[in-house]
């Protein structure tokens, strides 16, 4: 019996020892990565200087062209990320205010995402491998469920995450592996075949939301101007109405779910393609940033 306790001690001994060394080399590696996401690309970098910084779902990913900012002589880049919810782009803020980022404007695509409080775990599990080297990431994981696992249990996080950060990632990241996330200041052009041309929102209930309420008090102690916007959507959606209960909550919103018509402007019907996100960026670039 001594001998099998023994033996089972050994066991979870190595066990235990492999998860920190795996853990350890897991991290490091991601802690050297700064061109493969835009995640690795904020953590890992020290003070910009931005005149627009765009934040949001693939609803800004998709629909803010980088290269009209510039042309108006606006340095800018688009940190919109495909699947993101408003806890990741309040994450992403807090992010760049704790490496002293100067940023004149955000611009915030807040709309459908305003009716959920919860992380998206396709995009917060980019910020796990920094989880022991941020207190701002600590922080604003520590209210999850899981949070005792994904902190205190070595290698747990890059298991749980497998296919998001574990093995293939890791390796792609230490060998360099390009991505093309980063290309056009981080703005992805959708292509203009259509895909599905219809939507129905009826079920979403835009909320007082506590990111959104965070982004905003982010944006004030760093003197970001913020422009909070609602984007354009196709012709055949059902329930439009959700914009205007979101403007009920929040009048500082901007909806411009309307400024671009026809659907042949639209890759599917919920995102632009390039020729409307390019008509889009315009739209905004004169709205806001062309002097009166």
């Amino acid at each position: 019996m001594n001998k099998f306790v023994l033996l089972v001690a050994k066991a979870l001994l190595t066990i235990l020892i492999l998860s920190v060394a795996l853990d350890w080399i897991y991290t490091t590696v991601y802690l050297h990565s700064s061109n493969r996401g835009k995640v690795e690309n904020v953590f890992n970098s020290k003070a910009r200087n931005y005149d627009v910084v765009i934040l949001g779902s693939s609803r800004a990913n998709n629909h803010f062209v980088p290269e009209l900012f510039e042309k108006k002589g606006l340095k800018t880049f688009n940190y919109g990320m495909s699947g993101a919810h408003l806890f990741e782009a309040s994450l992403m803020l807090k992010l760049m205010a704790e490496r002293h980022y100067k940023i004149k404007t955000v611009i915030l695509e807040a709309d459908l995402g305003l009716c959920n409080e919860k992380e998206s775990d396709m995009i917060a599990a980019k910020f796990l491998p920094f989880i022991h080297h941020s207190e701002v990431i600590k922080n604003h994981f520590s209210k999850l469920e899981n949070f005792n696992e994904l902190y205190y249990i070595p290698f747990y996080r890059y298991v749980d995450f497998d296919a998001l950060i574990g093995f293939r990632e890791m390796y792609n990241t230490a060998t360099d592996e390009p991505t093309n996330i980063l290309d056009n200041q981080g703005y992805h052009p959708l292509g203009h075949k259509p895909g599905n041309m219809k939507n129905d929102i009826r079920a979403l209930k835009p909320i007082r939301n506590k990111y959104y309420e965070e982004i905003k008090q982010i944006c004030q102690q760093n003197h970001y101007n913020l422009i909070t916007v609602m984007t354009p959507m196709c012709s055949n959606v059902t329930g439009m109405d959700y914009f205007e209960k979101a403007n009920k909550i929040y009048p500082e919103i901007h909806n411009l779910e309307n400024v671009v018509q026809g659907d042949q402007y639209f890759s599917s019907c919920g995102h632009m393609n390039d020729t409307g996100a390019r008509l889009f960026t315009e739209i905004v670039i004169n709205k806001f940033f062309e002097k009166k």
